[in-house]
């Protein structure tokens, strides 16, 4: 198809290891020399079970897929998933061991931020070098060289040798002359890495122009899950060398990279199925996010959406002491706050009754930032034990929130902090007065 301007075909990247590097030039040597007569290497380490280790490393299986103008696609993977060396292949910096890839268009890369700066040089040295590195022309520098300055923020030290930049600074100025490339196609590897809120803003706008106004193709890896949620449209996620995922659900693949318990079209629900469960203080039997009309729900939760938490159970044993509720925490495993029923209890507590019992609260969306969050049970007896500690999550929800809780159109991103509260203002135009 016309469209198509990357065409991956089976591409596989082996490495051989243990060729040379023991630490001294005659264990090389030895190698070198029993390889020549076709013997077993003296040197190579052997596993638990005394069979050498192997000498390949298989960076790239087999991977296929193919990337069409405007698209911008986020490729993630763990660490040694073979991002980078896909990306280096792209870039020519390295070939393919077998498979073969087609483009249609410019590239400029984006792997390495800076490369080709020489710290002797001053800022404005330095963009008419790299910019020539990298391809442009004089003309092109000379003619981009002022949205480049204002671009990196660097204008009072643009005369200043790089060695005394920051490595902001350093790395604010390399991307501005990268980003102004007059290319169809950006590779961009991990520049959000290094660099402050403000850059980082200024990056992904700068990656969000490229595709949307001026109809670039990106391939973007980052670690960053927030940056990839914002500024992609696709995901390629790579494990172990292969393609594990290739979807247009973004949220899917981020979930399927942080390895959680989310899974398209399940609903957010815990049952006791196994009865593992049998205090007589309490019997937890099910536990679920619902909307207004009990439904119970599926899929990503938004800010401004009703969601309630439901927990269902059954007291054996009445006892006033019983607390149920639940933690909610992030997905780093930070708990960002715990809730129980007996909160709002009036004077000296409640009376619960023997039978079946559900306890009902609405989850304060609107509090919350994008993210995967986990709401784990929490029942103890007030001061003497716990009955389901939240801490081990043994019965737990794993939920995702997607938009901000804000309609202003200046709540454009995540702000700092665990919570993103909507809180009201007033603004008058007279001095304020405290009362005497």
């Amino acid at each position: 198809m016309t469209d198509i301007v990357i065409n991956i075909e089976h591409v596989s990247k082996e490495y051989q290891l243990g060729v040379i590097g023991y630490g001294t030039l005659m264990h090389d040597l030895q190698s070198m020399w029993a390889r020549w007569r076709g013997k077993d290497d003296p040197n190579q380490r052997l596993d638990a079970n005394n069979s050498p280790y192997s000498r390949q490393f298989l960076a790239l299986n087999n991977v296929s897929f193919q990337v069409r103008a405007g698209e911008t696609l986020g490729i993630i993977g763990a660490n040694g998933a073979g991002k980078s060396t896909l990306l280096k292949i792209l870039s020519r910096i390295t070939t393919p061991g077998s498979g073969r890839i087609v483009f249609s268009g410019r590239i400029a890369s984006l792997l390495e931020v800076g490369t080709g700066f020489h710290s002797e040089l001053t800022g404005r040295e330095n963009i008419f070098m790299n910019g020539a590195i990298l391809g442009m022309s004089r003309r092109e520098i000379l003619r981009k060289f002022d949205r480049i300055v204002e671009f990196s923020g660097v204008e009072r030290f643009l005369d200043t040798p790089v060695k005394r930049y920051s490595s902001g600074m350093y790395v604010r100025l390399a991307f501005a002359v990268a980003a102004h490339l007059d290319a169809e196609i950006l590779l961009v590897d991990e520049v959000l890495a290094v660099g402050d809120t403000e850059f980082q803003r200024k990056c992904l706008g700068r990656m969000r122009d490229a595709t949307q106004n001026e109809g670039r193709t990106v391939l973007f890896v980052s670690h960053n899950m927030e940056a990839v949620h914002r500024l992609c449209n696709r995901i390629v996620l790579l494990e172990h060398g292969r393609v594990q995922l290739d979807t247009g659900n973004v949220s899917e693949a981020i979930n399927c990279y942080n390895g959680t318990v989310l899974r398209s079209g399940e609903p957010y629900q815990w049952t006791d199925t196994d009865g593992n469960y049998h205090d007589p203080l309490f019997i937890p039997i099910r536990v679920c996010l619902t909307d207004s009309q009990h439904n119970v729900l599926t899929g990503t939760i938004h800010p401004h959406d009703d969601v309630y938490v439901v927990i269902e159970g059954t007291i054996e044993k009445p006892d006033t002491n019983l607390g149920v509720g639940y933690v909610l925490f992030t997905e780093s495993g930070a708990a960002l706050f715990t809730t129980l029923q007996h909160d709002t209890v009036i004077e000296k507590g409640w009376n619960p009754a023997a039978g079946s019992v559900t306890f009902t609260s609405k989850l304060p969306t609107q509090w919350l930032h994008t993210g995967t969050y986990t709401l784990a049970l929490y029942v103890h007896q007030y001061r003497v034990r716990n009955l389901i500690d939240p801490n081990e999550q043994t019965i737990r929800i794993v939920f995702r929130v997607e938009g901000v809780p804000g309609n202003s159109p200046y709540w454009e991103q995540p702000r700092p902090g665990y919570f993103a509260p909507v809180i009201p203002w007033t603004t008058t135009s007279a001095p304020f007065r405290t009362s005497q």
